[in-house]
C-alpha cells in the first residue's frame, strides 16, 4: 500500500498543496498522515509516528518534499535507513530512494543537510527581523480580526468536522489560514483559563 505524509510548522500554513500532490500520486485520502504546527527538527510528531507504525514491508511512503519529512539531517537519514531496512519504499517528490545506490545515498545526504541548513537560515532571518524595532512595533500593534467568541465558534466548527476548513473560512468570510489562527488562539486561551502551561 502507498501512504503519504505532510507537515507544516505553524497553524498559519496550509497543507492543501501538499495534500493535492499526494492525492495526485494516487494515495487514498485516508492513508495521508499529517502534522500541523510541528517543527521538522523533532520526530516526536503524532502523525509521523502513526504512519511509521502503520507501514509494512512492501509499502511505500511518499512525501511532497524531503523538508516536510524532517529538517534534522541526522534524524532524516536515520529514519530513512530504518524505513528501508524494514522493506518500505521511500519517495520524496518524484524521486524514489534506493539504499543500494551510492549516488542515491549521496543525493539523500545532500538534500537532508540542505533542509536542515534552510531551517537554520529561516530561524536566523526571523531573529534578525524581530531585532528591528519597526518589526516589533508592527507585531505588537496587530490585532486579531475575530473576537474571542468568534474564535471559539470557529474552533467549534473545526472540532465538529461537519465542514472542511475551507468551508469554515467561507462561512466566516475569511481565509483558511485565518481559520487556523483563530482556532489556535482559542486553544491557547482555553489552556490559560484552565491554568495549563504550554511549557
Amino acid at each position: 500500500m502507498e501512504f503519504g505524509y505532510s507537515r507544516v510548522s505553524t497553524v498559519g500554513q496550509d497543507l492543501e498543496a501538499q495534500r493535492l500532490f499526494l492525492l495526485g500520486q494516487g494515495i487514498r485520502k485516508e492513508r495521508i498522515f499529517f502534522d500541523h504546527g510541528f517543527t521538522g527538527k523533532t520526530i516526536e510528531r503524532a502523525g509521523l509516528q502513526t504512519l511509521l507504525a502503520a507501514v509494512r514491508e512492501g509499502d511505500k511512503i511518499i512525501v511532497p518534499r524531503l523538508d516536510r519529512f524532517a529538517r534534522n539531517a541526522e534524524e532524516t537519514l536515520r529514519l530513512v535507513r530504518e524505513i528501508t531496512e524494514r522493506g518500505v519504499i521511500f519517495q520524496f517528490t518524484h524521486s524514489v530512494y534506493d539504499p543500494r545506490d551510492p549516488f542515491s545515498k549521496l543525493f539523500m545526504t545532500f538534500l537532508a543537510a540542505l533542509a536542515e541548513a534552510e531551517g537554520g537560515w529561516i530561524s536566523l532571518r526571523t531573529r534578525e527581523a524581530m531585532a528591528r524595532p519597526s518589526v516589533r512595533a508592527k507585531l505588537k500593534g496587530r490585532q486579531p480580526r475575530f473576537s474571542p467568541r468568534e474564535d471559539a465558534a470557529i474552533a467549534r466548527q473545526l472540532e465538529q468536522g461537519e465542514f472542511t476548513p475551507g468551508e469554515v473560512a467561507t462561512l466566516f468570510h475569511t481565509s483558511r489560514a485565518s481559520v487556523y489562527r483563530a482556532a489556535e488562539r482559542h486553544r491557547q486561551r482555553s489552556r490559560r483559563d484552565a491554568g495549563i502551561s504550554d511549557g
